[in-house]
């Protein structure tokens, strides 16, 4: 539900529980293809609002970093490897903030080619492509629905591509179909809500969830050096 109102919030929200369920590597597939359940359903009725030529930049620049990512994760051991996510992540939030030269690499096609390599990068390693797109929303000033909707399009396709790098999950069928019959019936809910919830609430959520995210990661990576 809250994908299809913030733009972007369905992995940042669901990287934390479904890791400690199925562990890191099981956990991240499940959440990159309910992903592309999530966004498959969310697209019909954000196709309108979609901005075509932002969104294809950073779906473009995403895909080229994507088997990077999905490489990364086999070299790497898994603390490494939630550190470098962590620490993109949080630089990617923080990057508006810190100074007008930091906040200008984010705008304009110069900014959705960065954002967009970091996003797809960040999606086929960890499915966490958030923080990285929500840091390129804010400083390009996107206007939010629109960038809801394009959302929803860039999602589609890092996560068709990630699926296609990361392969299937192996959990068992029937708890795959529930956990995307509950995913679809989310993003059905959240269509509703979506045209009464105020912009600038959203992108507040959308700002905290893609901050959780980030931490979560962090934390994750603190208690794997630590176990």
């Amino acid at each position: 539900m809250i994908q299809r109102v913030t733009g972007l919030a369905f992995v940042l929200v669901l990287i934390g529980p479904i890791v400690l369920v199925y562990g890191a590597v099981e956990g991240v597939t499940l959440a990159v293809l309910l992903a592309v359940i999530a966004s498959a359903f969310a697209l019909p009725s954000a196709w309108q609002h979609v901005d075509w030529p932002r969104t294809l930049w950073l779906l473009g620049a995403g895909l080229l970093a994507a088997p990077f990512g999905a490489l990364m994760t086999r070299l790497l051991p898994e603390p490494a490897l939630l550190f470098v996510i962590a620490a993109m992540a949080i630089v990617a939030l923080l990057g508006p903030r810190l100074s007008s030269p930091a906040a200008a690499l984010l705008r304009g096609r110069r900014g959705a080619i960065v954002a967009g390599a970091a996003a797809g990068f960040m999606h086929s390693s960890s499915g966490l492509s958030g923080p990285a797109l929500a840091a390129y929303a804010v400083s390009d000033r996107w206007e939010q629905r629109r960038f809801a909707a394009s959302a929803q399009v860039i999602f589609l396709g890092y996560g068709l591509v990630s699926v296609a790098l990361r392969g299937l999950p192996a959990s068992p069928t029937w708890e795959v179909v529930v956990l995307g019959a509950c995913t679809a019936a989310g993003i059905v809910g959240g269509a509703l809500l979506v045209r009464v919830v105020p912009v600038a609430l959203a992108r507040a959520v959308m700002l905290w969830c893609a901050w959780i995210g980030a931490l979560v990661v962090l934390v994750r990576a603190i208690l794997a050096v630590t176990a």
